[in-house]
């Protein structure tokens, strides 16, 4: 299986990257590739750049990462209750390419945040606009207060709570 794991933030320190890679590593025996989105930068999406521009050779490959996948997970930070400006542009230029950027793949959600709110607003909004854009979403988990719930030492969450969740989300796989 081909899991495309994908923290939506471009923070070099971003705990949803921190997430969506010890989220993935959990997929016994699957390739794992994780994306950072500081590759797919592109200019601000207007339809006045598309028509100047085309579609971005970043574009073209995050539609092509997504379409090589079994499996995404996915984990959002959240801006103002919100997408990120990084992740949100790249998810604009590639749904240009097709509305259905998930392409009827599973799909993971995930979200944290380092406050008790977990980044649910992001979550729910992303959840409620997936069958939109071609994702199968196979469930939707937030972590709330995630340095009190991660163990950076041991590289795990700490969370057994939010663990049995995402094992089970897991185990539909098989």
């Amino acid at each position: 299986m081909k899991v495309l794991a994908i923290g939506a933030s471009n923070s070099r320190n971003s705990i949803n990257q921190t997430l969506v890679k010890y989220a993935a590593s959990l997929v016994k025996g699957a390739e794992v590739n994780v994306v950072d989105l500081n590759e797919f930068e592109m200019p601000i999406f207007s339809e006045d750049r598309e028509k100047e521009l085309g579609s971005p050779q970043q574009a073209q490959q995050f539609f092509k990462l997504i379409g090589n996948s079994d499996l995404i997970v996915i984990s959002f930070a959240e801006h103002n209750g919100s997408y990120t400006a990084a992740y949100k542009n790249v998810f604009d230029w590639t749904s240009r390419i097709d509305m259905k950027v998930f392409q009827g793949k599973a799909v993971i959600m995930l979200a944290t945040s380092p406050g008790p709110g977990g980044a649910k607003s992001v979550l729910t909004t992303a959840e409620n606009s997936a069958p939109h854009f071609g994702a199968e979403v196979l469930g939707t988990i937030s972590l709330a207060s995630f340095y009190d719930n991660f163990d950076f030492e041991s590289g795990k969450v700490v969370n057994n709570e939010f663990n049995k969740k995402l094992t089970d989300v897991i185990e539909t796989l098989n």
